[in-house]
């Protein structure tokens, strides 16, 4: 059999390679940290989700396509949660650092966001979505349907109820 038609061994599920991609992040701002070189986070974002893509199970491709702007956005608001402890306005500085380094991280986001799609339309993502597609429309066919059409409550069923005879004037 060629090289072609054999399989890797190593498979993914979908939340593995989220987790692989979330660690190896984190990971990479560690790094970025020690050897001052900010383009590793990125750089470490992309190699990661792609990895991601190529690892993980083809059923799984279309819970996985959606998720590399959630893992940089929670590996960033980890990392920048760690940062504002220790500065006086805790707030301020979370705000200031998040806006900071998603806007710094924002092309590394949308590559590794496009490398994943890529792959994952190579990989078959198109078949997913028919799947789930055919599951929806069976789904919502054998949805029970109500056994008696709706009846509106009668008139005057919310008002108050009096009880007893009012009270005269004295």
């Amino acid at each position: 059999m060629g090289e072609r038609g054999r399989r890797p061994a190593v498979r993914l599920t979908a939340r593995g390679a989220i987790a692989l991609a979330l660690v190896a992040t984190l990971a990479g701002y560690v790094l970025a940290a020690l050897l001052d070189i900010q383009q590793l986070v990125g750089a470490v974002f992309v190699a990661s989700s792609l990895l991601g893509m190529l690892l993980v199970n083809r059923r799984e491709l279309l819970s996985l396509v959606v998720s590399p702007p959630l893992v940089f956005f929670c590996a960033t608001s980890f990392v920048e949660l760690g940062r504002a402890f220790g500065s006086v306005s805790i707030l301020q500085s979370l705000a200031l650092g998040l806006y900071t380094s998603l806007t710094q991280g924002a092309p590394w986001l949308f590559a590794g966001s496009a490398v994943v799609l890529g792959v994952a339309w190579r990989r078959g993502l198109w078949d997913n979505v028919r799947e789930l597609r055919e599951e929806l429309k069976a789904g919502a066919a054998e949805a029970p349907r109500p056994r008696q059409p709706f009846v509106p409550e009668p008139e005057g069923y919310f008002e108050p109820k009096v009880y007893g005879t009012p009270r005269g004037e004295d």
